[in-house]
């Protein structure tokens, strides 16, 4: 039996409380790698509740690689390797309570199509001439990954909270540096319940979007590189240049062990951006351990992980060790990325040093902005719009996978209001060109790699309508098929043989100097994870990447 009791008087609900607990006891040491767990219906009987509870919390656990089944055994407390040192009993408990008048501004995407550009009226010239009208390219609709979908239904709501700013009172003077004090407030109690982070709203920063934390974050680190996921987000990688730090090239699918010489890692382990996949617990665990041996800061960008289809969303990084993990959260896939707005829980050493900053520079969000944030919260509009989207992507994404699954491999779980399909270099050109032949601009995988040699599609579905879904993929198909070697591509996918490998690892400095690992050859991985990379070559491979000169 589990040394877990629950508490049917918490708002928590049961099987939320039992994932929970079971997290504590992984990171407190109580349960160890490829301990067994008891069965649903012996755990069920132990705690008195009904066995749909203990399978529900299981399938948690699952999800978020905590634990693993293995076929008539049962399930285990998951075995990728030897955890790390436990984090603090402080934050394992922290984390068994996870679940979980001015012009009225455009309103936020929704099901219609983009506008086209209005080209100039004619006019007549002295000579009595007419001059031709300005010519542009066609507008195309582009399936990115960060577009979310905003029911029609819903705009109202929105409206209502730009109202309410047109008549509240403006603070006299300069707003507090932190954020609006009751944002704050509504932001710590959705943190808590959405993504089991405890804070105080005082700890929280009120930034203008998760690049916006990022950048004002860099600047109170102290000297040192920035470990970024390879592929990764680009915006983040351009900020960490921008801040004239250093680039460290990471494999996104592999753990960090090693960070010296790194002031921060920044990562996704909710839905790695853009391969798809979650962090297991054994690498969360070991990516701790190394941002404390380094004293480094490991930046966690939970940019979409409400978005989650078939388990409760992840808890986040943060819930394990607030000491060592600076959280960015954004309203871009939740409200609409047009607010530019988000928000920032840093280490205290290194809160303290960006509030005194924030202070003399005044570098906060727009007030108009921020109050109609609050009254979205308020009012649960933003909870609906979730509750909503979360069903159209749980319709889209299959229907994305389906089309796709003859042509392209799934680069990692679907979840999110995007999915990454690997190809070879010419059927994704192929694809891109086709869809753009269509009216769609389609986003390779390439483009986010900078030393990792990945090439696919990104697609994202939430910026669409089902229409405009329909048509791009029909053009992306037949992108595919067309061509040489769409047959070979084609049979790869439907066999699962995947055209990456990692077998060789090399170091390389680019040419603007960032540390980079990159790989050659061709990866061939099992159905459970369809990029997962092969065992290193070198000992160093799965840890440091190599170093820029000095």
């Amino acid at each position: 039996m589990l040394p877990v009791r629950l508490d049917r008087a918490r708002p928590e609900p049961l099987p939320a409380q039992l994932a929970g607990a079971v997290r504590a006891l992984v990171t407190g040491g109580t349960l160890t790698a490829g301990d067994r767990l008891p069965s649903s219906r012996a755990l069920a009987a132990d705690l008195g509740v009904a066995r749909a509870v203990v399978e529900q919390a299981y399938d948690q656990l699952l999800a978020e690689a905590w634990v693993e089944t293995r076929r008539g055994s049962g399930t285990y407390v998951a075995s990728g390797g030897a955890l790390p040192p436990a984090v603090s009993t402080t934050h394992a408990r922290a984390s068994a309570h996870a679940p979980a008048p001015a012009p009225e501004p455009a309103a936020p995407h929704a099901s219609a199509p983009p506008t086209r550009p209005r080209t100039r009226p004619r006019t007549r010239t002295g000579t009595g001439t007419r001059p031709q009208p300005a010519t542009r390219e066609p507008q195309l609709v582009r399936l990115d990954a960060g577009t979310p979908w905003i029911d029609p239904r819903h705009l109202a709501g929105w409206r209502r909270a730009w109202r309410e700013v047109s008549v509240a009172a403006a603070p006299r003077g300069y707003p507090d540096p932190r954020g609006l004090p009751d944002l704050r407030e509504a932001l710590a109690e959705r943190l808590a319940r959405t993504r089991g982070v405890q804070v105080q709203p005082d700890e929280i920063l009120v930034t203008a979007g998760s690049t916006d934390g990022l950048r004002q974050l860099l600047g109170a680190l102290p000297p040192g590189d920035v470990l970024v996921e390879d592929p990764g987000y680009r915006a983040a990688v351009e900020m960490v240049r921008a801040a004239g730090r250093g680039v460290v090239d990471h494999p996104g699918l592999e753990p960090v062990t090693d960070l010296a010489g790194c002031a921060a890692a920044y990562v996704t382990p909710a839905h790695q951006h853009p391969l798809g996949r979650v962090m297991p617990a054994a690498d969360r665990l070991a990516l701790l351990a190394a941002a404390r041996e380094a004293r480094a800061v490991v930046v966690e960008d939970d940019y979409d992980s409400e978005f989650r289809y078939d388990v409760a969303p992840v808890p986040a990084l943060a819930a394990l060790d607030r000491s060592r993990v600076a959280y960015l959260g954004t309203a871009s896939k939740s409200v609409s990325p047009s607010l530019r707005l988000g928000w920032l829980v840093a280490p205290p050493e290194i809160h303290e040093r960006l509030v005194r900053r924030r202070t003399v520079t005044h570098d906060t969000p727009p007030w108009p902005t921020q109050r109609a944030m609050l009254t979205l919260l308020r009012d649960g509009w933003a909870d609906k719009v979730v509750r909503t989207a979360r069903r159209v992507y749980a319709d889209r994404a299959p229907r994305v996978a389906s089309a796709m699954a003859s042509h392209a491999e799934l680069a990692g779980p679907l979840a999110g209001m995007y999915s990454t399909w690997l190809t070879d270099p010419a059927a994704a050109e192929r694809a891109r060109a086709a869809g753009r032949a269509a009216g769609f601009d389609v986003p390779l995988l390439a483009d986010y790699c900078r030393s990792a040699r990945l090439t696919g599609l990104v697609l994202g579905f939430g910026g669409v309508t089902d229409a405009e879904l329909d048509r791009a993929l029909e053009a992306i198909i037949n992108g595919l098929t067309d061509g040489p070697g769409a047959d070979a591509a084609s049979g790869r996918a439907a066999t699962g043989a995947s055209p990456l490998r990692s077998d060789v690892l090399r170091t390389e400095t680019s040419q603007n100097g960032d540390r980079q690992t990159s790989k050659e050859g061709v990866e061939a991985v099992d159905a459970a994870s369809p990029v997962r990379p092969a065992s290193p070559a070198t000992p160093r491979a799965a840890g440091r990447t190599g170093r820029r000169p000095r």
